[in-house]
Protein backbone atom coordinates (compact mmCIF):
# COMPACT_ATOMS: atom_id res chain seq x y z
CA UNK A 1 0.00 0.00 0.00
CA UNK A 2 1.30 3.45 -0.92
CA UNK A 3 0.35 6.15 1.60
CA UNK A 4 -0.26 9.63 0.20
CA UNK A 5 -0.06 10.97 3.74
CA UNK A 6 2.29 9.81 6.54
CA UNK A 7 1.15 6.46 7.92
CA UNK A 8 3.16 6.74 11.15
CA UNK A 9 3.25 9.34 13.89
CA UNK A 10 6.01 9.44 16.49
CA UNK A 11 4.93 9.83 20.13
CA UNK A 12 7.55 10.88 22.67
CA UNK A 13 6.78 10.87 26.39
CA UNK A 14 9.15 12.96 28.50
CA UNK A 15 9.72 14.39 31.94
CA UNK A 16 12.43 16.82 33.04
CA UNK A 17 15.03 15.85 30.42
CA UNK A 18 14.94 18.92 28.19
CA UNK A 19 18.43 18.70 26.71
CA UNK A 20 18.17 15.00 25.91
CA UNK A 21 14.70 15.53 24.45
CA UNK A 22 15.94 18.32 22.17
CA UNK A 23 18.82 16.14 20.95
CA UNK A 24 16.38 13.38 20.05
CA UNK A 25 13.94 15.77 18.37
CA UNK A 26 16.76 17.07 16.18
CA UNK A 27 16.65 13.62 14.56
CA UNK A 28 12.93 12.85 14.88
CA UNK A 29 11.52 16.16 13.62
CA UNK A 30 12.57 15.70 10.00
CA UNK A 31 9.26 16.52 8.32
CA UNK A 32 8.67 12.92 7.24
CA UNK A 33 6.38 11.93 10.10
CA UNK A 34 4.23 13.91 12.56
CA UNK A 35 5.74 14.11 16.04
CA UNK A 36 3.77 14.41 19.28
CA UNK A 37 5.60 15.21 22.52
CA UNK A 38 3.66 14.41 25.68
CA UNK A 39 5.16 16.27 28.62
CA UNK A 40 4.66 14.54 31.97
CA UNK A 41 4.41 17.75 34.03
CA UNK A 42 8.07 18.69 33.55
CA UNK A 43 9.48 21.53 35.64
CA UNK A 44 12.53 22.25 33.47
CA UNK A 45 10.85 24.15 30.65
CA UNK A 46 10.78 21.19 28.27
CA UNK A 47 7.45 22.10 26.66
CA UNK A 48 8.40 25.72 26.02
CA UNK A 49 11.76 24.70 24.57
CA UNK A 50 10.15 22.26 22.15
CA UNK A 51 7.63 24.86 20.99
CA UNK A 52 10.42 27.38 20.44
CA UNK A 53 12.84 25.08 18.61
CA UNK A 54 10.40 22.66 16.92
CA UNK A 55 7.25 24.60 16.03
CA UNK A 56 5.91 21.76 13.86
CA UNK A 57 5.88 19.33 16.80
CA UNK A 58 2.59 18.94 18.68
CA UNK A 59 3.10 19.35 22.43
CA UNK A 60 0.65 17.99 24.97
CA UNK A 61 1.26 19.18 28.52
CA UNK A 62 -0.18 16.90 31.20
CA UNK A 63 -1.12 18.43 34.56
CA UNK A 64 0.53 15.56 36.46
CA UNK A 65 3.05 12.83 35.76
CA UNK A 66 1.09 9.99 34.13
CA UNK A 67 4.07 7.69 33.60
CA UNK A 68 3.79 5.38 30.60
CA UNK A 69 0.12 6.29 30.14
CA UNK A 70 1.37 9.54 28.59
CA UNK A 71 2.10 7.48 25.47
CA UNK A 72 -1.57 6.55 25.27
CA UNK A 73 -2.54 10.22 25.43
CA UNK A 74 -0.18 10.78 22.53
CA UNK A 75 -1.58 7.85 20.55
CA UNK A 76 -5.11 9.19 21.00
CA UNK A 77 -3.95 12.58 19.74
CA UNK A 78 -2.25 11.08 16.68
CA UNK A 79 -4.28 10.81 13.49
CA UNK A 80 -2.23 8.19 11.67
CA UNK A 81 -2.93 4.47 11.35
CA UNK A 82 0.33 3.54 13.09
CA UNK A 83 2.22 5.05 16.03
CA UNK A 84 5.93 4.74 16.73
CA UNK A 85 7.01 5.36 20.30
CA UNK A 86 10.27 7.08 21.17
CA UNK A 87 11.80 8.07 24.47
CA UNK A 88 13.45 11.40 25.09
CA UNK A 89 16.81 9.67 24.59
CA UNK A 90 16.01 7.66 21.45
CA UNK A 91 15.22 8.14 17.77
CA UNK A 92 14.42 6.14 14.63
CA UNK A 93 16.85 5.51 11.81
CA UNK A 94 15.70 7.12 8.53
CA UNK A 95 13.52 4.75 6.51
CA UNK A 96 12.68 2.54 9.50
CA UNK A 97 9.17 3.87 10.05
CA UNK A 98 8.28 3.43 6.39
CA UNK A 99 9.57 -0.16 6.60
CA UNK A 100 7.43 -0.78 9.68
CA UNK A 101 4.37 0.68 7.96
CA UNK A 102 4.92 -1.57 4.94
CA UNK A 103 5.13 -4.63 7.18
CA UNK A 104 1.97 -3.64 9.06
CA UNK A 105 0.17 -3.00 5.76
CA UNK A 106 1.14 -6.45 4.49
CA UNK A 107 0.16 -8.30 7.68
CA UNK A 108 -3.17 -7.08 9.09
CA UNK A 109 -2.96 -9.31 12.18
CA UNK A 110 0.31 -7.76 13.34
CA UNK A 111 -0.20 -5.19 16.08
CA UNK A 112 3.42 -4.41 16.98
CA UNK A 113 6.63 -4.28 14.97
CA UNK A 114 9.69 -4.29 17.22
CA UNK A 115 12.89 -2.96 15.74
CA UNK A 116 16.55 -3.55 16.35
CA UNK A 117 18.03 -1.40 19.13
CA UNK A 118 21.45 0.09 18.48
CA UNK A 119 23.38 1.99 21.12
CA UNK A 120 24.47 5.47 20.08
CA UNK A 121 27.74 5.20 21.97
CA UNK A 122 29.30 2.42 19.88
CA UNK A 123 26.64 1.15 17.47
CA UNK A 124 26.28 -2.17 19.29
CA UNK A 125 22.96 -3.99 19.54
CA UNK A 126 21.32 -4.58 22.89
CA UNK A 127 20.70 -8.01 24.41
CA UNK A 128 16.96 -7.96 23.71
CA UNK A 129 17.63 -7.48 20.00
CA UNK A 130 20.07 -10.38 19.94
CA UNK A 131 17.46 -12.59 21.60
CA UNK A 132 14.70 -11.53 19.22
CA UNK A 133 16.91 -12.43 16.26
CA UNK A 134 17.12 -16.02 17.55
CA UNK A 135 13.34 -16.36 17.04
CA UNK A 136 12.93 -18.30 20.29
CA UNK A 137 9.15 -17.98 19.93
CA UNK A 138 9.16 -19.15 16.34
CA UNK A 139 8.50 -17.29 13.12
CA UNK A 140 5.36 -16.11 11.37
CA UNK A 141 5.22 -14.89 7.77
CA UNK A 142 5.73 -11.39 9.18
CA UNK A 143 8.88 -12.26 11.13
CA UNK A 144 10.13 -13.67 14.46
CA UNK A 145 7.50 -13.58 17.18
CA UNK A 146 8.11 -11.52 20.31
CA UNK A 147 6.35 -11.01 23.64
CA UNK A 148 8.68 -8.46 25.18
CA UNK A 149 10.19 -5.26 23.90
CA UNK A 150 11.29 -1.76 24.91
CA UNK A 151 8.54 0.71 24.06
CA UNK A 152 10.93 3.07 22.27
CA UNK A 153 11.65 0.33 19.71
CA UNK A 154 7.98 -0.41 18.96
CA UNK A 155 5.69 0.69 16.15
CA UNK A 156 2.07 -0.17 16.95
CA UNK A 157 -1.17 -0.45 15.05
CA UNK A 158 -3.01 2.42 16.72
CA UNK A 159 -6.47 0.79 16.83
CA UNK A 160 -5.08 -2.44 18.30
CA UNK A 161 -3.07 -0.57 20.92
CA UNK A 162 -6.00 1.58 21.99
CA UNK A 163 -8.35 -1.41 21.75
CA UNK A 164 -6.60 -3.16 24.66
CA UNK A 165 -6.38 0.04 26.67
CA UNK A 166 -2.77 1.02 25.97
CA UNK A 167 -0.30 1.07 28.83
CA UNK A 168 -1.50 0.39 32.36
CA UNK A 169 -2.26 3.11 34.89
CA UNK A 170 -1.70 0.57 37.65
CA UNK A 171 1.89 -0.14 36.62
CA UNK A 172 2.62 3.55 35.94
CA UNK A 173 6.14 2.98 34.58
CA UNK A 174 8.61 0.11 34.37
CA UNK A 175 7.88 -3.21 32.67
CA UNK A 176 4.62 -1.89 31.26
CA UNK A 177 5.45 -3.45 27.89
CA UNK A 178 5.03 -6.97 29.31
CA UNK A 179 1.40 -6.36 30.17
CA UNK A 180 0.68 -4.73 26.82
CA UNK A 181 2.26 -7.67 24.98
CA UNK A 182 0.17 -10.17 26.93
CA UNK A 183 -3.05 -8.24 26.34
CA UNK A 184 -2.43 -7.93 22.60
CA UNK A 185 -1.53 -11.60 22.26
CA UNK A 186 -4.59 -12.63 24.28
CA UNK A 187 -6.71 -10.53 21.91
CA UNK A 188 -5.33 -12.51 18.96
CA UNK A 189 -2.75 -10.05 17.67
CA UNK A 190 0.77 -10.91 16.51
CA UNK A 191 3.90 -9.07 17.64
CA UNK A 192 7.02 -9.43 15.49
CA UNK A 193 10.65 -8.39 15.23
CA UNK A 194 12.03 -6.75 12.10
CA UNK A 195 15.67 -6.38 11.06
CA UNK A 196 14.70 -3.50 8.76
CA UNK A 197 13.44 -1.29 11.58
CA UNK A 198 16.10 0.36 13.76
CA UNK A 199 15.80 2.45 16.92
CA UNK A 200 18.85 4.24 18.28
CA UNK A 201 19.25 4.67 22.03
CA UNK A 202 21.49 7.17 23.81
CA UNK A 203 20.60 6.58 27.47
CA UNK A 204 20.22 9.81 29.41
CA UNK A 205 20.14 8.04 32.77
CA UNK A 206 22.73 6.00 34.68
CA UNK A 207 24.23 2.86 33.12
CA UNK A 208 22.90 0.72 35.94
CA UNK A 209 19.35 1.06 37.30
CA UNK A 210 19.05 2.76 40.65
CA UNK A 211 17.63 0.91 43.64
CA UNK A 212 14.39 2.85 43.22
CA UNK A 213 14.14 1.90 39.54
CA UNK A 214 14.90 -1.76 40.32
CA UNK A 215 12.17 -1.76 42.99
CA UNK A 216 9.61 -0.29 40.60
CA UNK A 217 10.50 -2.72 37.81
CA UNK A 218 10.40 -5.70 40.18
CA UNK A 219 7.11 -4.58 41.70
CA UNK A 220 5.58 -4.35 38.26
CA UNK A 221 6.93 -7.71 37.11
CA UNK A 222 5.18 -9.36 40.07
CA UNK A 223 2.00 -7.33 39.51
CA UNK A 224 1.92 -8.50 35.87
CA UNK A 225 2.02 -12.06 37.19
CA UNK A 226 -1.01 -11.33 39.35
CA UNK A 227 -2.80 -9.49 36.55
CA UNK A 228 -2.43 -12.05 33.75
CA UNK A 229 -0.53 -15.21 34.67
CA UNK A 230 -1.56 -18.44 36.46
CA UNK A 231 -2.00 -18.24 40.21
CA UNK A 232 0.96 -20.57 41.00
CA UNK A 233 3.23 -18.29 38.98
CA UNK A 234 2.06 -15.19 40.87
CA UNK A 235 2.39 -16.89 44.25
CA UNK A 236 5.86 -18.18 43.46
CA UNK A 237 7.07 -14.77 42.28
CA UNK A 238 5.69 -13.09 45.38
CA UNK A 239 7.32 -15.71 47.58
CA UNK A 240 10.73 -15.18 45.96
CA UNK A 241 10.43 -11.43 46.44
CA UNK A 242 9.38 -11.87 50.08
CA UNK A 243 12.46 -13.99 50.77
CA UNK A 244 14.73 -11.34 49.27
CA UNK A 245 12.90 -8.66 51.26
CA UNK A 246 14.26 -10.17 54.49
CA UNK A 247 17.73 -8.82 53.74
CA UNK A 248 17.44 -6.38 50.81
CA UNK A 249 15.94 -2.90 51.29
CA UNK A 250 15.11 -2.53 47.59
CA UNK A 251 13.21 -5.81 47.67
CA UNK A 252 11.28 -4.63 50.74
CA UNK A 253 10.26 -1.53 48.82
CA UNK A 254 9.15 -3.64 45.85
CA UNK A 255 7.20 -6.02 48.09
CA UNK A 256 5.46 -3.13 49.84
CA UNK A 257 4.42 -1.83 46.43
CA UNK A 258 3.04 -5.21 45.43
CA UNK A 259 1.00 -5.42 48.63
CA UNK A 260 -0.30 -1.87 48.19
CA UNK A 261 -1.44 -2.44 44.59
CA UNK A 262 -2.53 -6.07 44.89
CA UNK A 263 -6.24 -5.36 45.55
CA UNK A 264 -6.45 -3.33 42.34
CA UNK A 265 -4.50 -5.98 40.45
CA UNK A 266 -6.90 -8.68 41.60
CA UNK A 267 -9.86 -6.61 40.45
CA UNK A 268 -8.23 -6.33 37.02
CA UNK A 269 -7.03 -9.94 36.87
CA UNK A 270 -7.69 -11.66 33.52
CA UNK A 271 -5.44 -14.71 33.05
CA UNK A 272 -4.29 -15.09 29.46
CA UNK A 273 -4.96 -18.27 27.43
CA UNK A 274 -2.68 -21.21 28.15
CA UNK A 275 -0.83 -20.94 24.83
CA UNK A 276 -0.07 -17.25 25.40
CA UNK A 277 1.19 -18.09 28.90
CA UNK A 278 3.41 -20.86 27.53
CA UNK A 279 4.96 -18.51 25.00
CA UNK A 280 5.38 -15.69 27.51
CA UNK A 281 7.07 -18.02 30.01
CA UNK A 282 9.44 -19.14 27.26
CA UNK A 283 10.20 -15.53 26.34
CA UNK A 284 11.41 -14.92 29.91
CA UNK A 285 13.98 -17.73 29.74
CA UNK A 286 17.63 -17.21 28.75
CA UNK A 287 17.92 -17.44 24.98
CA UNK A 288 19.76 -20.76 24.91
CA UNK A 289 17.21 -22.39 27.22
CA UNK A 290 14.28 -20.90 25.34
CA UNK A 291 15.54 -22.32 22.05
CA UNK A 292 15.49 -25.79 23.54
CA UNK A 293 12.01 -25.34 24.99
CA UNK A 294 10.28 -24.06 21.85
CA UNK A 295 10.21 -26.16 18.71
CA UNK A 296 11.67 -24.39 15.66
CA UNK A 297 8.36 -25.14 13.92
CA UNK A 298 6.33 -23.21 16.50
CA UNK A 299 4.19 -20.39 15.21
CA UNK A 300 5.20 -16.76 15.72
Amino acid sequence: MVHSEPAVSVVVATRDRRESLLRSLARLDDGAHPVVVVDNASTDGSAAAVRAQHPDVDVLELPANAGAVARTDGARHARTQYVAFADDDSWWEPGSLDAAAALLDAHPRVAVVVGRVRMAGDGSEDAVTRKHRLAVLGRSPAGPGVLSFPAFAAVVRRDAYLGVGGFSRLLFFGGEEHLLALDLAAAGWDLVFSEDVVAWHDPAGPDRPSAARWSLQTRNDVLVDWLRRPLPVALAATGRLARRARTEPAARTALAGVVRHLPAALRQRRPVPAEVERRFATAQLPAATAQRVVSPAAGG
